[in-house]
């Protein structure tokens, strides 16, 4: 199959929020070689060669908008291939701003996190309080059960004696 070179451009909200990690997955998933690299102000540059078939499929999937990445725009050209990549990877910048980078995606990370805590804490509480009704529901449901057994005791009690009373009657 034919190979070919894609230049893309990712603008929007694509660095410091492990967007170039992604884009990396995803070009060894679809066995691209190329380069993934910030580039100033804000956008990420990816350089990838591969089948047409793979590289539009690497599109699609480099097109992300969820929480903490949001892909506005991919400015796409298409060239030929050069085979001057023999994998793709991360090209990684400033030793200071990569750890910034990696700091400020683990605090986004953090964050989601917390959230996600609340949330479950919220639904504990709900469910505490779902299973605090239920269980004073059950206590009133084993009160009225002992009573219940209770009176069925005497009554048994009281059918003994009489059927005993009768028994003796009948025998004398």
């Amino acid at each position: 199959m034919q190979q070919i070179k894609a230049v893309i451009i990712a603008r929007g909200e694509v660095q410091r929020v492990g967007y170039r990690d992604i884009v990396e997955r995803a070009a060894r998933k679809m066995k691209l070689t190329g380069i993934v690299e910030n580039i100033k102000p804000y956008d990420v540059k990816i350089i990838c060669e591969g089948n047409k078939t793979s590289i539009d499929s690497f599109i699609k999937l480099i097109d992300i908008k969820e929480p903490t990445i949001e892909v506005e725009e991919l400015e796409v050209s298409f060239e030929d291939a050069t085979g001057e990549f023999d994998y793709f990877e991360i090209k990684r910048g400033d030793m200071a701003e990569e750890l910034g980078e990696r700091l400020d995606i683990a605090n986004i990370n953090m964050t989601l996190m917390m959230a996600k805590q609340d949330s479950m804490i919220e639904k504990l509480d709900d469910n505490t309080s779902v299973l605090k009704e239920n269980t004073s529901i059950l206590k009133d449901f084993k009160s009225e059960t002992n009573r219940n057994f209770t009176q069925l005791t005497n009554i048994m009690t009281k059918h003994d004696v009489d059927a005993q009373e009768c028994i003796a009657a009948l025998t004398v």
